[in-house]
């Protein structure tokens, strides 16, 4: 017999072995009747005077008759009912060529993984290049500000995610999530992420299981090609019949996965001139915060701060303005992190929060957002984007070229008046940044939410408002802000064929929950056609690359 035992609780010192007691003693059976235990889930809970760890265990009973039934009746014990494994049964439809998905972020990644699992032959294309030569794309924007329009933090092998903290928190109660955290253990992730209540991975480890992730595709039959950008979709009589790549490149197929992340703006202008259903989506737009992360961790671990079994400390704040209805809320917070340029556009400026696994900058970041819906803009489909396109803009002018961007220290924004000096140490945005004013930068009514909020999360937090932290901007990549229509079986209300799927198509919200749709996405079409009878393979040329030949 199989159990799951909750809220057993350590305090940081004891040594994670005294589980198997409390396990034990919860029960009311003796240690030595555990044939086996794991830890199921990890948290620090800092809420009391006293900072402990939490834990979930499963263990196995010996002999069944050891226990004694009425325990389950307790809310923290249950029994483990294993799952077996669902075998998806093949379609009836035939599907002449292979399915073709566009983008390699989580969603087009786990997408094509599903497909290639069952023999679909998946053809992934990405308009980026592969992950280690983007790196370096990369690298060359961060420290001499020259931007690659093609292959950047938002564009490229692994998706938007993959320069980020690698969070793999997600609210959605699918059971396809321990699929998803298996599969990153399996390509090389740290197999505390299946148990940890806020994993993450780390920009330098996600980036060798992206790798991974890519040769399984190629050794299950699919393709993978780079430099391969969408530029055109063929439709007619309500069903995909193929796509232009590279504005030369014609590639048939009846079966289009988009999976292009929320920075394709492109797509989101090809979609409405091709008159594809898209709708207008709220979204948030606002500033990342730096703080000394010793701060932080004395803020919420107290005593107990730079403790070995804790590590960087995180938070999470929130705050309703009941004038204009909008919310302020912390997002992507990123311990001992790092604020990054994420600019794909020229003369532009946008922030992000990326940190490595060993999370050791010294310095937490973390976006400070405030909502926007479709009456901010005229409510067309593409007003958000305008909408982003245009503080970004302001946020370029701010900085004053060269992808500097406007920063500020938080004392000052919230007395309104420009920064003459930044501290040293405590920017970590490259190129580099400007003293500036964020209310120039920024809409006045959001600035004006931001100031209230920040004002309520000082007094939330002791010690948030510190007169060394710094504002930086802009940050308003996200979420999307356009939703591509898709009915009930994942395909586009406007097109058979083509599945909008991700945080891209408006249907996702970070890296785990876009990988989940993006295996909702293969296993309808697996149920849904036959396998392939022609296999798609794109011509090495008008700068595509195929990834067998990396």
């Amino acid at each position: 017999m199989k159990i799951r035992i909750r809220n057993l609780r350590l305090g940081l010192e004891e040594n994670e072995n005294r589980l198997k007691h409390l396990a034990a003693g919860r029960l009311g059976v003796k240690p030595a009747s555990l044939r086996n235990w794991s830890i199921a889930r990890k948290a620090v809970d800092a809420r009391r005077q006293k900072v402990v760890l939490v834990y979930t265990v499963d263990v196995e009973l010996s002999s069944r008759a050891d226990l004694d039934l009425a325990v389950l009746a307790s809310p923290e014990v249950s029994i483990i009912q294993d799952r077996l494994p669902v075998k998806l049964r093949e379609g009836e439809e035939t599907l002449r060529y292979s399915p073709v998905i566009v983008g390699s972020g989580p969603a087009g990644l786990f997408c094509a993984l599903g497909l290639a699992r069952y023999g679909y032959r998946p053809v992934v294309i990405e308009r980026g290049r592969e992950v280690r030569k983007r790196a370096k794309d990369v690298e060359e924007f961060w420290q001499n500000g020259v931007l690659n329009p093609e292959s950047n933090v938002q564009f490229g092998e692994g998706g938007a995610g993959t320069f980020s903290d690698g969070k793999l928190i997600t609210r959605i109660g699918d059971e396809r999530v321990d699929k998803v955290l298996e599969t990153f253990v399996n390509f090389g992730a740290p197999e505390e992420i299946r148990y940890l209540k806020k994993p993450h991975i780390g920009t330098d480890r996600l980036r060798k299981v992206v790798e991974g992730m890519r040769r399984q595709i190629l050794e299950w039959g699919g393709e993978v090609y780079f430099g391969a950008r969408l530029t055109d979709i063929d439709w007619a009589a309500g069903r995909v019949r193929g796509i232009t790549v590279n504005h030369r490149v014609k590639v048939p197929c009846s079966v289009l996965v988009l999976a292009t992340g929320n920075g394709a703006r492109d797509v989101y202008r090809l979609l409405a001139d091709r008159n594809i259903s898209l709708v207008p989506k709220g979204f948030a737009v606002g500033v990342r915060v730096e703080h000394a992360q010793a701060l932080i961790d004395t803020i919420q671990y107290g005593q107990w701060a730079g403790h070995p079994r804790l590590g960087p400390a995180d938070y999470h704040l929130t705050y309703q303005d009941r004038e204009t209805g909008r919310s302020l809320y912390t997002f992507c917070m990123c311990p001992g992190g790092y604020v990054i340029a994420a600019a794909s556009e020229p003369e532009t400026v946008v922030t992000n929060g990326m940190s490595y696994y060993d999370r050791d900058s010294g310095v937490a970041n973390s976006a400070l957002v405030v909502t926007v819906a479709p009456s901010d803009w005229d409510g067309t489909s593409l007003g958000g984007v305008s909408f982003q396109e245009e503080v970004e803009r302001k946020a370029f002018a701010a900085g004053r070229g060269g992808y500097q961007a406007p920063a500020q220290l938080l004392e000052d924004f919230l007395a309104g008046r420009r920064s003459s000096e930044l501290p040293n140490g405590r920017v970590t945005y490259k190129p580099g940044v400007t003293p500036a004013n964020l209310w120039e930068v920024l809409p006045l009514e959001l600035a004006r939410v931001l100031q209230k909020g920040i004002t309520e999360f000082g007094r939330k937090m002791k010690g948030f408002i510190d007169p060394a932290a710094v504002l930086t901007g802009v940050e308003t990549r996200t979420s999307a802000p356009v939703r591509i229509e898709r009915g009930p079986d994942y395909s586009s209300v406007s097109v058979r064929g083509l599945y909008p799927c991700g945080e891209g198509a408006g249907y996702a919200g970070g890296i785990v929950s876009s990988a989940v749709d993006g295996l909702r996405v293969a296993e309808t079409i697996i149920t849904t056609y036959k396998k392939p009878l022609d296999k798609i393979t794109l011509e090495a040329n008008h700068g595509i690359i195929d990834a067998r030949s990396l």
